[in-house]
């Protein structure tokens, strides 16, 4: 048996040529190939068949962004599997059913990529404020974070000749006016930072060598990130620079624009600890760990940690406003306001400009409220009223500006587990949210007899850990135990939220089945203290309340041992390599889709080095704690559930040399692996229809074939 040895000074990794991405494709093809006739049959197909047909409709809920008279919208159905961007009449939209109304395509992704020979994947587009005739087309390959940005001419529907290009690379580009653009790329050696992100940001102009383009901002080598964007808020222009030093600390700056222009931008390299900032850069004095935002006269800003103003003392997780002034100057107590204060059972989520406020929604034990504070006339003090609509008792409310330089118009989205996400326009002020229902999406799968509950575990510790069920009224009563999946992901503030099941509610739920969304720590439904309770040293702690909800759910009887299995992605997957090693004997499968697994290497690997903040530094002391959740380093004789691994090629967030070495030395100790490695689809793990198609129906085959039924 063969198994990784590593300690802080000494490590030794018998697999580490599975990390070189071409060097390994042959070993990678034949494992996916042994997988895929594993778990081909049975079910497979018709699994397969009912994703696509999901995917693939044409009545589909269509959203989009108003920009002018216009909304524009991406699209994909069967005959268009890469996508299209297209565009209607906004009055239009908003006035006839959903099948009437007349959309202009302006992008087929299918036909650019067969034209060019790239596997190219929309990432978005950026409209020219006001005159909306140009646009900045964002395009990856194969779903990579890397991406090309191009020029679009709106009318002609093509790319413009001679037009602004960011070259392929992490990074973005984006509108200041129609001869200026702010980019951030790979400028060449030493441009990018060690998480493979732009160090620093340039002031584009038309004609202008990109080389010789001035400097706005640059940071550290060692930081995530620098970058710049433009405000276009009427009366309110303003270019605004960012340093992100690590993944939760970030630096804001307010930009001269003709400084910069004329060459006094530059590094701030040392201005985070009291050195001299470029002169066309002046600080925006907040807390370097809140994330701010400029509205209007504003500076709006959520805490993650206690913000102490002389003998006042602001608590993390709250919503705060700081005239805009005063927060470049440095404020003082009576400058700031409070919006929004945490309670032990409320945090904040989400907040949203209007043309005159803010939409503010908070989770309440996981479940929205909506608030609206009127932007003060000046001197005065804001206004917040609670205008949560009625909806479902599990039910995820979005809201979004429909155009918030122009009006307080919101969209706003209500969609639980169980009932397809239902769209609504409407008007938001301080008396009330009146909307009124534009559409709903169809019903992908037969609901009858299912229920949604909110159940609590208790974590070894005793925290209380709430948790989603959904399933039949048999099962979830514990009068009939049945096959389970649970889901979780417990990291970077991500709160898990009701979501419309549709491709899962047609393969699980409609067959019998039960699933669970965990709220454990680490995850952000309960504010930043949820958080940072399983950071770095902690990380244990979100473990521990993952096991608690899977033995709950035996103790409960909605399920047994044997057939309940696991899922999570990503820094989900990371939980599952620890559900693997810690807690093999909760679980009947695993299913873990592209993983951090290797907490040695990861920090070395494409974006890593951004995450140290979260996880820790592996080559300092900080492996001492490390080590115990890294599962490439913690895999025991067993016994050990089933496990499928799932990956991209083109993954440049997570390296798929993760999920690849865990397999290799799984399948070396004699225990039970299995490997697919896509050969698109970049951090999300597909690139279109089909590839989702195919990896859904794996998953749930491979459930078929591993839970007891």
């Amino acid at each position: 048996m063969k198994k990784p040895q590593a300690t802080a000074t000494d490590f030794s990794d018998p697999y580490l040529h599975l990390e070189d991405i071409d060097a390994s494709l042959e070993w990678v093809g034949d494992q996916s190939e042994r997988t895929l006739a594993a778990f081909g049959g049975g079910m497979f197909s018709e699994y397969r068949d009912e994703v696509a047909a999901i995917l693939s409709a044409t009545d589909k809920l269509d959203t989009g962004t108003k920009r002018g008279e216009w909304i524009y919208n991406f699209y994909t159905d069967g005959d268009h599997p890469r996508g299209l961007w297209r565009r209607a009449r906004f009055a239009q939209y908003v006035a006839r059913a959903q099948a009437d109304v007349e959309w202009e395509v302006l992008l087929d992704v299918g036909k650019l990529g067969e034209q060019e020979g790239e596997s190219w994947v929309f990432r978005g587009a950026s409209l020219l404020y006001p005159s909306y005739d140009l646009a900045l087309v964002t395009l990856s390959k194969g779903g990579s974070d890397a991406n090309v940005v191009r020029e679009f001419d709106v009318e002609g529907r093509c790319f413009v000749a001679g037009g602004f290009v960011k070259p392929e690379s992490k990074g973005s580009m984006s509108w200041v006016d129609r001869d200026t653009v702010v980019i951030g790329a790979d400028f060449g050696p030493g441009t990018l930072t060690d998480s493979g992100y732009p160090a620093s940001a340039r002031l584009w102009r038309r004609g202008e060598d990109l080389a010789s383009a001035p400097l706005i901002i640059a940071g550290d080598r060692a930081d995530v990130l620098s970058g710049a964007y433009f405000d276009h808020t009427p009366g309110h222009e303003r270019l605004v620079a960012y340093r992100a030093t690590d993944f939760r600390t970030t630096i804001n700056y307010v930009v001269d624009r003709d400084a910069v222009v004329a060459g006094r931008g530059g590094s701030t390299a040392g201005a985070e600890d009291g050195g001299e900032l470029p002169a066309a850069l002046r600080e925006v004095h907040l807390p370097r760990s809140a994330e701010v935002g400029l509205v209007r006269d504003w500076a709006i800003l959520t805490l993650r940690h206690d913000w102490a103003l002389g003998e006042r003392v602001i608590p993390a997780g709250a919503l705060v406003a700081v005239p805009a002034a005063a927060a470049i100057a440095g404020p003082d107590a009576a400058d700031v306001q409070v919006l929004y204060s945490p309670t032990d059972s409320t945090s904040f989520l989400a907040v949203t400009a209007t043309a005159s406020g803010l939409v503010m929604t908070v989770l309440d034990n996981v479940k929205t409220r909506i608030f609206f504070c009127a932007d003060p006339a000046r001197g005065q003090r804001w206004e917040i009223v609670e205008v949560t609509p009625e909806a479902a008792e599990f039910a995820t409310v979005d809201i979004a500006a429909v155009d918030a330089l122009e009006s307080d118009d919101v969209w706003m989205t209500i969609s639980d587990f169980l009932t397809p996400t239902t769209l609504y326009m409407g008007h938001v002020g301080p008396g009330e949210l009146a909307a009124r229902k534009l559409r709903s999406a169809p019903t992908r799968f037969d609901a009858a007899g299912l229920q949604t509950r909110q159940l609590w575990a208790e974590s070894k510790d005793g925290t209380a850990i709430p948790y989603f069920v959904i399933g039949p009224e048999g099962a979830l009563s514990g009068d009939q135990p049945t096959r389970t999946l649970l889901d979780g992901y417990g990291g970077f503030e991500v709160a898990r939220l009701p979501a419309y099941l549709g491709a899962y509610g047609k393969l699980w739920l409609e067959r019998g089945g039960v699933y669970v969304v965990a709220n454990i720590r680490g995850g952000g439904e309960f504010g930043p203290a949820w958080h940072q309770a399983a950071l770095k040293e902690h990380r244990n702690k979100a473990y521990e309340d993952f096991a608690a909800v899977a033995a709950d759910l035996v103790t409960r009887g909605i399920t047994t041992v044997a057939q309940l299995a696991a899922i999570g992605g990503s820094n989900g997957g990371l939980l599952m390599g620890n559900m693997y090693t810690t807690y093999p004997q909760l679980f009947g499968a695993i299913v873990c889709r592209v993983p951090l697994l290797d907490m040695k290497r990861y920090s070395h690997l494409l974006a890593g080095a951004s995450w140290v903040g979260e996880y820790g530094d592996p080559d300092t002391a900080d492996w001492s704690f490390m080590e115990r959740y890294s599962a490439y380093h913690n895999v025991g004789d067993g016994p050990h559930p089933p496990i499928l691994l799932t990956t991209s090629t083109r993954d440049d967030r997570v390296h798929p040399g993760h999920a690849r070495k865990f397999h290799a030395l799984l399948t070396d100790m004699g225990l039970e692996s299995w490997l697919y490695e896509n050969t698109e689809g970049g951090h999300a793990g597909a690139a279109d229809i089909e590839q989702v198609a195919l990896m859904t129906a794996l998953i749930f085959s491979f459930l078929d074939h591993k839970l007891a039924k």
